[in-house]
């Protein structure tokens, strides 16, 4: 994984980077930190943990929250979105899903998630469907939102 945040932080040399995390909680961003000199394109995150957070802090609708789940594509656009606003940053990747131990009042299973990206030209959400252990699940959704932000940021 630390080649991953290694080519992260290169291919955003000159921007910057914020992160909104629910079910890995910061790991995304324990993981960028822990890059020498990754401050000069990450910025922070914000762990959304509650629906409070994701609609209070990173303006979710309520609506959304409610009609949708705190793990869906609509919740993960809204807090990337949110967080690229919040922190004024030119890229944001933000991450929502269930590790387990169960799935969710929506019929959601453990295992999926949903991760949000947004720049200025790009906004996109990826469905995802991980297996394994809750930890598995988590660090896979890490390298997958890795990952992403690379997708739109090959040029750097």
């Amino acid at each position: 994984m630390r080649k991953a945040c290694c080519d992260v932080l290169k291919a955003l040399r000159g921007k910057t980077l914020v992160t909104a995390e629910s079910l890995t909680g910061g790991g995304i961003g324990a993981a960028l930190t822990a890059v020498p000199g990754s401050s000069e394109v990450y910025k922070g995150g914000v762990i959304c943990y509650t629906n409070w957070v994701k609609e209070c802090i990173l303006g979710v609708p309520g609506e959304v929250l409610s009609e949708y789940g705190a793990v869906s594509q609509w919740t993960a656009g809204y807090l990337a979105s949110g967080v690229r606003k919040l922190l004024e940053a030119d890229v944001a990747v933000a991450v929502t899903g269930l590790a387990g131990p169960g799935g969710d009042e929506f019929g959601h299973p453990v295992g999926t998630v949903f991760i949000g990206y947004e720049d200025s030209a790009t906004a996109k959400v990826m469905a995802c469907r991980f297996s394994g252990s809750r930890e598995e699940i988590r660090e896979q959704t890490i390298e997958t939102a890795l990952k992403l932000i690379l997708e739109y940021n090959q040029n750097g």
